[in-house]
């Protein structure tokens, strides 16, 4: 943690096709080694397979609503309080709600055991879109420790 001043958050532009911030960090957080194209190409691929999915529906509007059921409102850090580590909940600040959320729809996405990445990303955000898939449950997990460890709570600071 910096001790002189906060470092300012940098603004994202909106990406070109959906014009959406939110897409811009998502392609950011897809990115392997500085290939933004290629990320771009993977994700907007993926969003045309989503629209051939969900039935018409707007894929941006899916990509949402899967995102909103992948974030997480509750999470564990771990507290040493005289000798013994403790599992707190806190909640979790909504910059890191969404990155996380981000982090594990790719990160499972790459799990998936369809051919490329453009189709597991799809089934992954239609899945997570439904309130199912590998996401999902990781957050259902992570609610369900927070809530196993309620009585740590007071460890809070």
């Amino acid at each position: 943690m910096a001790r002189r001043r906060e470092s300012p958050k940098r603004k994202v532009l909106p990406d070109p096709k959906f014009h959406d911030r939110l897409l811009t960090k998502f392609i950011n957080a897809l990115m392997k080694r500085g290939k933004k194209s290629t990320a771009e190409q993977i994700c907007y691929g993926a969003f045309d397979l989503v629209a051939e999915k969900a039935g018409g529906e707007e894929p941006l509007a899916v990509f949402k609503k899967a995102l909103e059921n992948v974030k997480p409102r509750i999470e564990v850090k771990s507290r040493r309080v005289g000798g013994a580590t403790f599992q707190v909940p806190i909640e979790v600040r909504p910059e890191r709600r969404t990155s996380l959320g981000m982090r594990w729809l790719i990160s499972y996405a790459q799990r998936r055991s369809e051919r490329t990445m453009r189709e597991k990303l799809a089934a992954e955000i239609v899945e997570a879109a439904s309130g199912r898939g590998a996401a999902v449950k990781k957050r259902e997990e992570t609610h369900k420790m927070a809530d196993a460890n309620k009585a740590f709570a007071h460890f809070r600071w």
